[in-house]
């Protein structure tokens, strides 16, 4: 299989994805709908606790209001409740079939992954929007970060993503994953900051925090754009990003060699 091949049938599973979502219009609207409410209760709760008080932690209301409406909308793009139908797959025996194919399985999900992902991108538009007619939003302070803020936010959904398919390989070893899932689902909800920007919390558990890889899906991003995080200090945060899209990588790799090592031993 030639590299162009490889691109058209990654560029095939990317559509596939997106059509996953796209043809459940009833999920996507009660999906926005639910998101609209996040963020209008998220700017209601933000606007209510800094009613009268100054800026906290070098934080004023108004990013703190800002922060938590474009979380919330990057949160919902990031963590769908379906992270992967690879479980699916592997318990219906479909994993057979996805493993004669000529383009590898971990391609083959992640473009699946990608297409789930674009597809959710309206939905946070939605919430933006709604939070822009909620005058919450804010410009970043200049071009710079807001180009830094992309690179971010663009590395930090391949963060998501490949997190996301570690934990979805788990199915390898038991069928039933949804108690894994759901403990990462609230656990990487409250590490990216996406529930409490990482401002606000006490310096051991921020520091805790920054060794892992759930800050770049949201924190890195939303406070560059923000510029709560400026100069070499946001470069850096980038720069621990792309770090760990190195280590995710490799650690996906050691788990699907345990993982097609296990297939091989049952399927014969």
């Amino acid at each position: 299989m030639t590299a162009a091949q490889q691109v058209r049938a990654f560029r095939g599973m990317t559509r596939a994805g997106t059509r996953s979502v796209l043809i459940y219009r009833g999920d996507l609207l009660t999906g926005a709908v639910t998101l609209v409410i996040q963020v209008v209760l998220a700017i209601a709760v933000w606007r209510i606790v800094y009613s009268g008080r100054g800026p906290v932690n070098g934080v004023d209301g108004r990013t703190a209001v800002a922060y938590a409406a474009i979380a919330a909308c990057l949160q919902s793009a990031l963590l769908p409740w379906q992270f992967s139908s690879l479980p699916m797959r592997i318990r219906t025996g479909q994993i057979a079939t996805d493993l004669t194919r000529p383009l590898g399985l971990m391609w083959q999900a992640l473009g699946q992954n990608l297409g789930v992902l674009l597809a959710r991108l309206p939905l946070g538009a939605i919430g933006l929007a709604a939070a822009g007619i909620l005058g919450a939003l804010m410009l970043p302070p200049g071009s710079g970060e807001l180009l830094l803020a992309v690179i971010a936010t663009v590395a930090g959904a391949m963060i998501a993503m490949l997190c996301n398919l570690i934990v979805s390989m788990v199915a390898f070893w038991t069928l039933e994953i949804s108690g894994p899932l759901i403990v990462y689902r609230f656990g990487s909800s409250f590490l990216s900051g996406s529930l409490i920007p990482l401002w606000f919390m006490p310096g051991w558990l921020r520091a805790s925090i920054e060794w892992l890889p759930f800050q770049g899906q949201v924190y890195t991003p939303v406070s560059i754009y923000l510029g709560q995080t400026r100069g070499g200090m946001a470069v850096a945060l980038v720069g621990v990003q792309l770090a760990w899209l190195v280590v995710l990588t490799l650690l996906l790799q050691a788990v699907w060699q345990r993982a097609r090592h296990k297939v091989v031993v049952q399927g014969g």
